[in-house]
C-alpha cells in the first residue's frame, strides 16, 4: 500500500507482512537536495488575506479612535477661542451675533455697520416729525422714539407752549401726543403718543466715549422733509451753548427766519434774540448738516447708537434777499449729549423736570 500522507512517488513503498508477523524495514536515509551555486531561494508564500467581513484586530481600532477624539477636542478648543477673539475684535468690545446678525445693542446689521446707509436704514424708523401748534403759530421739529409704546425725546423749545402736538412716523402714520415732562434748563422734553404700540425704538449710546473726528449721522425733518439723513464728523466737545428758557421767547424765535431758533455761542447770538431768560448746556459740536426742523432729532454714531439730540445750528440769512429766510446749514450744529438725556429721563417721566 502507499502512504496516504505523502505524495505518491516521493518515497518507496514497502510490503506489509500482515497478521503482525514481521516488521517494516527501516526507511532508507534521505538527504534533501542542496541548492546549486548561484541559485536563489524561492519567495515565501504570500500571507493569506483575512476573510471578508472579519473584524479588525482590536488594537487597530483603539488608536484611530483615540487620535480622533484628541483632534476633535483640540479643534473645539481652538475654534471656540477663535470665535471669541473674532467677536471681541469685530465690535471693539461689544458682543456680536453670527454672520448677517445685528451688532449687540443696535439694529444695524453686522455687514452694514460703519456705513451711513446702514445707520440710516436701521435708525430712521425711530425718528419722527413733530408738529406743534401754539398761539404763536405752527412749528416743526423732530423726535426720537425710545419706547415701543411711544415715548419720544425732543427739545423743550420744539413743544413749549404748544396747545396741540401731532407726530408723524416714518411710515406716514400720525398720532396725537401729550407732554409727560419738560426740562427747560436742559432744553429737553418727553412726550408720549396716544394709543401707540409696537414702535421701532432707538438705542441710547454713551456720549462720554465720543471723540473729536468720529463720523456721525444726523436724521430729522428739516423744513418738514421727513427722514432727511446727513453725515459729518464730531467737530468739538463740551461747547457752551445758550438757548432761550422762556417759553414765549423760544416759540417766538422759532417763527423767525423760517423756523430758526435763537441761541448764543462764543459770545455771539444767532438766529435772533435769545432774550433775558436763558439756559446754558455743554453740547457736542458737529459739521453734519442741520437745518430748521432738525431740532429734537438724532445725532448717531456709526454703530447706530444715539449720542446726542440735535438742538441748535447756525443758518445765516440770505444776503440776496430782503427776507429773513434761512440760507441753509454752514456746518455749525450742536447736540445735547445723550448722557444728559439718560440722566434726566426719570425726572421727565415724573413731570419733575426743572
Amino acid at each position: 500500500m502507499t502512504d496516504s500522507h505523502r505524495p505518491s512517488g516521493e518515497y518507496p513503498t514497502y510490503p506489509s507482512y500482515g497478521n503482525g508477523e514481521g516488521a517494516y524495514p527501516p526507511p532508507p536515509s534521505y538527504d534533501p537536495p542542496q541548492p546549486t551555486a548561484g541559485a536563489t531561494c524561492p519567495a515565501p508564500p504570500a500571507w493569506p488575506a483575512p476573510p471578508t467581513g472579519a473584524p479588525k484586530p482590536e488594537r487597530r481600532v483603539r488608536r484611530p479612535a483615540a487620535l480622533l477624539a484628541a483632534v476633535a477636542i483640540a479643534a473645539a478648543a481652538v475654534g471656540g477661542g477663535t470665535a471669541t477673539l473674532i467677536g471681541s475684535y469685530a465690535d471693539d468690545g461689544s458682543a456680536t451675533t453670527g454672520s448677517g446678525g445685528a451688532v449687540s445693542g443696535t439694529t444695524v446689521s453686522q455687514s452694514s455697520t460703519g456705513t451711513v446707509s446702514g445707520v440710516a436704514a436701521a435708525v430712521s424708523p425711530a425718528i419722527v416729525e413733530i408738529g406743534a401748534t401754539s398761539s404763536a403759530g405752527d412749528a416743526t421739529g423732530s423726535g426720537v422714539v425710545i419706547t415701543a409704546d411711544g415715548e419720544i425725546v425732543t427739545n423743550n423749545h420744539v413743544i413749549s407752549g404748544a396747545s396741540q402736538i401731532k407726530v408723524s412716523l416714518s411710515t406716514g402714520k400720525s398720532y396725537t401726543a401729550e407732554v409727560l415732562g419738560t426740562d427747560a434748563g436742559k432744553d429737553l422734553a418727553l412726550i408720549k403718543l396716544q394709543g401707540a404700540s409696537g414702535l421701532k425704538t432707538a438705542t441710547l449710546g454713551d456720549s462720554s466715549s465720543v471723540r473729536v473726528g468720529e463720523e456721525v449721522v444726523a436724521i430729522g425733518s428739516p423744513e418738514g422733509l421727513t427722514g432727511t439723513v446727513t453725515s459729518g464728523i464730531i467737530s468739538a466737545l463740551d461747547r457752551d451753548v445758550t438757548v432761550a428758557k422762556d417759553e414765549d421767547q423760544s416759540r417766538s424765535g422759532q417763527q423767525q427766519g423760517g423756523g430758526n431758533w435763537p441761541f448764543e455761542f462764543g459770545g455771539q447770538q444767532f438766529n435772533g434774540d435769545t432774550g433775558t431768560s436763558t439756559t446754558t448746556y455743554k453740547a457736542i459740536q458737529t459739521d453734519a448738516s442741520l437745518n430748521p426742523g432738525n431740532s429734537g432729532g438724532a445725532l448717531i454714531n456709526m454703530k447706530g447708537e444715539i449720542i446726542g439730540i440735535n438742538s441748535a445750528m447756525y443758518a445765516p440769512s440770505s444776503a440776496s434777499s430782503s427776507s429773513s429766510s434761512s440760507a441753509g446749514s454752514v456746518g455749525l450744529g450742536f447736540a445735547i449729549p445723550v448722557d444728559t438725556v439718560k440722566a434726566d429721563l426719570d425726572a421727565l417721566r415724573s413731570g419733575n423736570g426743572s
